[in-house]
């Protein structure tokens, strides 16, 4: 059997050719398909995404400062400032001109007295920024220090000491808890609108107060300049600058010089002062002491007056005003009063008080322990008898008394611009229902007739509650002059004018009848001017039938430690006749409301004769150891003292404020 050899494959010159052709064609397939590929690409991109490109390309060679806007002031109904505007000067250090950050550091830390702390944050805002982008080391700068870095300039390339505004508050502290305070905004804020300018350096944005609800009206609109870089972020030249626009102006209602002067008149106390104006509505006045210095907050408070702030038992970080809530006490016998007249009660008619009042076999006691006797309606305001609201306000009832309460504002909360109200409580039968699922009890009318139990206000209420005893109107407090009500101000209550003839008769009697009544130490020292009020007491302690019978119940309220006492708050108005102001205080364990009476009187003498109460607060001063502004400062110096454990001067006896009675009604 033979084997056949398979021939193998002729190559010619043809098939060459062939294999050849149809590889170049398949090559240049290809190529052609990259090349329109590419093409189709450089035509998307020079055309389609032109503009994109052109944006990316020019913000590579322009690069824009943001510039801050500076804030509205905020004024009072007179054109006073009580926010403003100052000068500020700061150091920053601009990445891409620093020919050595640490000898530029090393400097400034020497010239400006940098903390560890500062070089470190300045080191590690310098590695993470870019090259065009300000790192700020220091803000509020005095001018010594600052000229002092301007001359070094020439030899620190890098260092920018620049001159902007920042925040400033004429009057401190007295209008810390009205305006709040601002500062840099957080790394929370940034997140919800990552708008640039948050991050901007000496951009401050409002944190506290009408600088925080009002932020929209009194930021204005940030600036721009623009400057041409390198790829790598070194200035070339400075190209345009668009300047930025100043917030609105924020006009008040309230009065400058009377805020003030109410914020010192407190003294050493902690408490509340409000003042309404009867015909507008407008607060003139809205303090709550003590407080904090919001231009301390401006350039950053330290910790250490942070840890001061935030452990003192007066809480001055609370604006007591719209926050605190406190029992009103006999504040509300005039509203009471109404309420019974408006359910039918004879304003004639007398109630026999033997200084105690008997449910079942409960025994609800007067202040005044020997009792007040026959007694009618005009002179248990004047006296300030709780047997006989005892024995009104049972006949009618919770329900009756409620609705009064709530139409003179109890419970309300009020349309003004705060960040934050806490409004307290008028209970009636059906709140308790609802509250605590069991049945209103007489006891419970009967501490409500007296302002105690279940009853909560703020000072602002009380105020309030004053300004519509006072005019008959449903007045609402407004804080903005320049802001739009959508309802008019002040509808009639239709209480008959024989009803509020009464209950201001008996207010006036407190306090103008030689004595007699619970305020008479009050009077205004102003000739043709009187003003009407209430004084309440509220207590923060139970009080037992042994101290009772041992005669330390007054004791207990007025004396002892200080958070112990009783409040003491005082609601008024004045003339009697036109009533033109309503005033609300509240001091916080002043043991008695004769105290919160004395304030109110200098209050009020401030508007009628300013010159007098500026004496007498002259006085006041000298014995408390200096105004605001002295006392703060003596107050760090004695708690740096005790952190230090070295002695320190000890501070004034708020206990010496006032000088109450012996005998203290409420």
């Amino acid at each position: 059997m033979s084997r056949f050899k398979r021939p193998g494959r002729v190559i010619t010159e043809q098939s060459l050719v062939f294999s050849f052709t149809r590889r170049a064609l398949v090559l240049g397939g290809a190529q052609a398909a990259v090349g329109a590929l590419l093409g189709g690409r450089m035509a998307w991109l020079a055309i389609a995404e032109r503009d994109k490109y052109d944006r990316l390309a020019e913000s590579n060679r322009v690069q824009s400062q943001i510039i801050p806007p500076r804030r509205g002031w905020i004024i009072d109904r007179n054109g006073k400032p009580i926010a403003v505007n100052k000068t500020s000067f700061r150091v920053d250090l601009i990445p891409d001109r620093l020919q050595d950050p640490d000898r530029a550091i090393d400097e400034l830390r020497h010239i400006l007295n940098l903390s560890r702390e500062d070089v470190e944050r300045i080191k590690d805002a310098l590695d993470k920024a870019p090259g065009y982008q300000p790192v700020p080391v220091i803000e509020g700068l005095d001018y010594e220090r600052f000229a002092a870095v301007s001359l070094r300039q020439a030899e620190l390339p890098g260092v920018a000491p620049t001159s902007g505004f920042t925040r400033a508050y004429p009057a401190g502290a007295a209008v810390g808890h009205l305006c709040g305070y601002v500062g840099p905004a957080s790394a929370e804020d940034y997140q919800k609108t990552h708008d640039p300018l948050l991050v901007t350096p000496g951009f401050k944005l409002g944190k506290e107060g009408l600088e925080k609800v009002m932020e929209p009206w009194l930021r204005g609109r940030a600036g721009a300049k623009r400057t041409e870089v390198t790829a790598h972020g070194r200035l070339v030249q400075e190209l345009t600058t668009r300047p930025e626009e100043m917030g609105h102006t924020l006009r008040l209602t309230i009065d400058a010089g009377l805020q003030e002067f109410a914020a010192r008149r407190i003294g050493p106390n902690s408490g509340s002062v409000t003042v309404v104006d009867c015909e507008t509505g407008g607060l003139l006045a809205m303090c709550s002491m003590p407080s904090y210095d919001p231009n301390s907050f401006t350039d950053g408070i330290s910790q250490n007056e942070w840890a001061m702030l935030s452990g003192n038992d007066h809480l001055p970080l609370m604006n007591k005003t719209l926050l605190g809530l406190y029992p009103p006490g006999s504040t509300v016998k005039p509203m009471n009063a109404l309420a019974l007249l408006r359910w039918g009660v004879d304003a004639e008619e007398t109630v026999n008080c033997p200084g105690y009042f008997r449910v079942g076999s409960s025994l609800f006691h007067c202040w005044r322990p020997r009792g007040h006797g026959a007694i009618d309606m005009r002179r248990a305001i004047q006296q300030s008898c709780d047997v006989y609201f005892y024995t009104m306000a049972r006949r009618i009832g919770i329900d009756k008394l409620a609705q009064t309460a709530r139409q003179l504002s109890l419970g309300e909360k009020f349309d003004i611009p705060a960040t934050l109200q806490r409004y307290g409580t008028y209970p009636d039968s059906a709140w308790k229902q609802r509250r605590y699922k069991t049945d209103w009890t007489t006891a419970d009318t009967i501490n409500a007739s007296i302002g105690q139990g279940y009853v909560l206000t703020n000072p602002l209420q009380l105020a309030v509650m004053a300004a519509r005893i006072a005019s008959g109107r449903a007045l609402a407090p407004r804080l903005i002059v320049n802001k739009r009500y959508a309802t008019p101000q002040g509808p009639s209550f239709n209480v008959p004018s024989e009803h509020l003839e009464v209950v201001h008769r008996g207010m006036r009697d407190v306090i103008n009848t030689g004595g007699a009544g619970t305020a008479g130490a009050s009077r205004l020292p102003v000739a043709g001017v009187e003003m009407a009020g209430k004084t309440g007491s509220a207590q923060v302690r139970r009080i037992s039938m042994a101290d009772r019978r041992a005669g330390r119940a007054h004791a207990l309220g007025t004396a002892g430690e200080w958070k112990l006492r009783d409040h003491g708050h005082f609601i008024g108005f004045a003339p009697v006749e036109q009533p033109k102001y309503a005033i609300g205080v509240t001091l916080e364990h002043a043991g008695h409301g004769a105290a919160a009476a004395q304030v109110a009187r200098d209050v009020m003498t401030w508007l009628f004769a300013p010159d007098r109460a500026m004496t007498n607060l002259a006085a006041f001063e000298r014995q408390w150891g200096g105004d605001i502004a002295t006392r703060m400062a003596a107050d760090a110096q004695r708690w740096q003292a005790q952190q230090e454990g070295t002695p320190a001067p000890a501070p004034a006896d708020d206990a010496a404020a006032e000088a109450p009675s012996q005998e203290q009604p409420d």
